[in-house]
């Protein structure tokens, strides 16, 4: 049998329900596993041991009584450290909420273990989920490289997931922190769009501009993950009020009416050819499903990335006031510099 840890998640879930896996034993598995990688892939900012056997348990618990089993039953999966955890330091990758504890759990992190999934520990972030770790901070190492990138901000959720320490985890995405770290430990990241998961409790970099999405090896894994996490939520007031559609059973659905538009430059200038090559399976996989491709033009995304940061800037500047300026020299220079831009526009 194939290693518990490189299992997929829905597989694990599959096991665990039928009885062929007690949750207990995966969850062992799993925290051996962490305690023997994690001083060299070094993606937790906590391992919650105790406290995923105890959950392990009340599992297992409901099996053995024959209860009614959520679509996640025994996920060991792993929370980007801005996920507020009721009772439990969340940093945000900063050193000035180091020992900051919610008294409340994040909306997503309430759906998922609703659903049976077991938290093993929270993960390393980039300080605010900007673009650097914070100076204090030992980065994740890429498991497939150590030399190698491990993208930004959700370092730590990629690092776990394909280090086997994770069978999935939570990234958030404010620029790419979701999609850079997933391409870059080679795992499927979702950016939902925007409001349909949702963002109370999750300390922001930037309102308007954060997404909350699954980080997993496969794509049923991200599937069957969003569909947990999906959902209105009368707690955040941008949450979608929208039907949430059945993402497992989309797999090679009918494109038929789809039309997907793709500026060929941007596919193939200064860009590696085996990322080209795997754009253009991408678009003939769609017209094998029906859907057309259509070519488009995109204008230059100058002013776009330059709107993008004085936003950001602006926003994060407002979620840090608590703390900046009166603690600044506890920030790193990346976030830091952020911050500033923001105070310099308001």
């Amino acid at each position: 049998m194939t290693d518990l840890h490189f299992l997929s998640l829905s597989d694990i879930t599959r096991r665990t329900k039928s009885g062929e896996l007690r949750s207990g034993q995966v969850v062992e598995h799993m925290l051996a596993r962490i305690e023997a990688l994690e001083p060299e892939t070094r993606a937790y900012q906590m391992v919650l041991g105790e406290r995923a056997l105890k959950r392990a348990e009340e599992l297992d618990g409901q099996r053995s009584r024959g209860e009614p089993l959520g679509p996640l039953h025994g996920a060991p999966i792993a929370l980007k450290d801005l996920l507020f955890t009721k009772g439990l330091p969340t940093s945000s990758g900063t050193k000035v909420m180091v020992d900051w504890c919610p008294d409340y759990d994040a909306t997503v992190v309430e759906r998922l273990e609703s659903a049976g999934a077991v938290v093993l520990g929270k993960v390393k972030l980039t300080e605010g989920a900007y673009g650097e770790h914070h100076p204090e901070v030992v980065p994740p190492r890429n498991p497939w490289n150590p030399e190698h990138w491990t993208g930004v901000s959700s370092s730590g959720s990629g690092v776990a997931v394909a280090a086997g320490l994770a069978h999935g985890a939570i990234g958030t995405d404010t620029g790419g922190s979701i999609r850079f770290p997933s391409a870059a430990c080679g795992l499927v990241g979702i950016k939902p769009t925007y409001g349909r998961v949702s963002r109370y409790g999750v300390f922001p970099l930037a309102e308007s501009l954060d997404h909350i999405g699954p980080m997993t090896r496969s794509v049923e894994d991200a599937a069957r993950m969003l569909q947990a996490m999906a959902g209105h939520d009368p707690n955040d007031s941008t949450s979608l009020e929208a039907p949430v559609p059945a993402y497992p059973t989309l797999r090679r659905q009918d494109l038929a009416g789809a039309t997907i538009g793709v500026d060929w430059r941007y596919v193939t200038e200064g860009v590696d050819e085996s990322v080209t090559a795997v754009i253009q399976a991408a678009t003939a996989l769609v017209r094998d499903l029906g859907g057309v491709v259509k070519e488009v033009t995109i204008p230059p995304l100058d002013d776009l990335a330059r709107n993008w940061a004085l936003t950001c800037g602006v926003e994060c500047a407002r979620a840090h006031a608590e703390w900046y300026p009166s603690r600044a020299d506890d920030y790193g220079p990346a976030l830091k510099g952020l911050i500033e831009l923001g105070r310099r526009s308001t």
